[in-house]
């Protein structure tokens, strides 16, 4: 049976969500033998090496947050933008979620769905997950732009006991129903994205983190995130280091990331290059849309 089931474009199918298409392009579900069904949005109607999109991990994300990127590069090449487990349209079942989860629903859907190397572009925490994939299964991968990327931080995070402690406490019905549900009011949501924009937030990903948020079985994967799961400890160290294929990492101000291990990273890896683009504080693909594309174009365009 084919893993990739169309279920987007027919609400009594099993798994469908009312939830509104984040990007104007054919979606469909796929199942992962890793991690599940997960979702994604397609435009294969130009030719080229595909581009794959990878959105972030917060407590209301989908692949609204790569948008600009799909609708810039769509007429270009194939681009694809998913749905992890957890968000959006994918499954959001009560289960563990970790990297490995996240890192095998991508590593399947490049095997199964993609089909031939790709390049990834991923923000935030996704650049974790995609940077293990492109270490552990290379042939995947052709090249990775990372937007705001996590990892190069001197700011420390829960690991092992402390995190599995931290999820306890999330875990606490009557805790973690009212604290995810202060999380994503529309109040929490502007205060958060304003933290992460120079000028004004776009109304429109207010709307559609609310409405990502307030699915059932929202909660389930932010909990994870909020007691510090899915952070790779040492990410530099454990999976930056390790990559073998040319990487971009797009970056400015961070409210959450400060970039003091960039410099030095970049000085020892010369596979890695970096490009400012500001001003901006997180997400440069919606507040400098074309100028984050054009960095991706031209780091792509050097590597032919």
């Amino acid at each position: 049976m084919d893993s990739a089931i169309n279920s987007a474009t027919d609400p009594a199918k099993p798994g469908s969500s009312s939830l509104v298409s984040a990007i104007d392009a054919p979606s469909h579900d796929f199942i992962s033998q890793a991690a599940g069904r997960i979702h994604y949005y397609v435009d294969d109607s130009a030719s080229g090496r595909p581009l794959v999109l990878i959105h972030s991990i917060n407590a209301a994300p989908s692949a609204f947050e790569m948008k600009p990127l799909f609708d810039r590069f769509r007429s270009q090449r194939p681009v694809y933008a998913l749905d992890l487990p957890g968000f959006g349209r994918a499954d959001r079942s009560k289960r563990r979620y970790s990297p490995e989860l996240y890192a095998g629903a991508i590593s399947d859907f490049l095997e199964e769905v993609v089909k031939t190397p790709c390049d990834l572009a991923a923000f935030s925490l996704g650049c974790e997950f995609s940077a293990k994939v492109a270490a552990q299964k290379p042939e995947l991968v052709k090249s990775l732009a990372l937007i705001s990327p996590t990892g190069f931080n001197i700011r420390g995070l829960p690991t092992g006991a402390a995190a599995e402690r931290a999820y306890k406490f999330l875990s606490v019905p009557g805790i973690n129903d009212g604290l995810y549900g202060l999380l994503t009011t529309r109040p929490s949501i502007r205060f958060f994205y304003r933290q992460a924009f120079v000028g004004t937030t776009p109304p429109e990903l207010v709307e559609y983190a609310h409405a990502t948020s307030h699915q059932p079985g929202a909660k389930y994967a932010p909990l994870y995130f909020l007691s510090g799961q899915l952070f790779t400890p040492k990410a530099s160290e454990t999976l930056y280091d390790t990559l073998t294929q040319p990487v971009l990492v797009i970056y400015d101000k961070d409210p959450n990331i400060d970039f003091h291990e960039l410099p030095d990273f970049l000085g020892r890896h010369p596979n890695w290059r970096a490009e400012r683009v500001g001003p901006t504080r997180g997400l440069p693909q919606w507040e400098k849309p074309a100028e984050t594309a054009d960095a991706i174009a031209r780091f792509w365009a050097s590597l032919q």
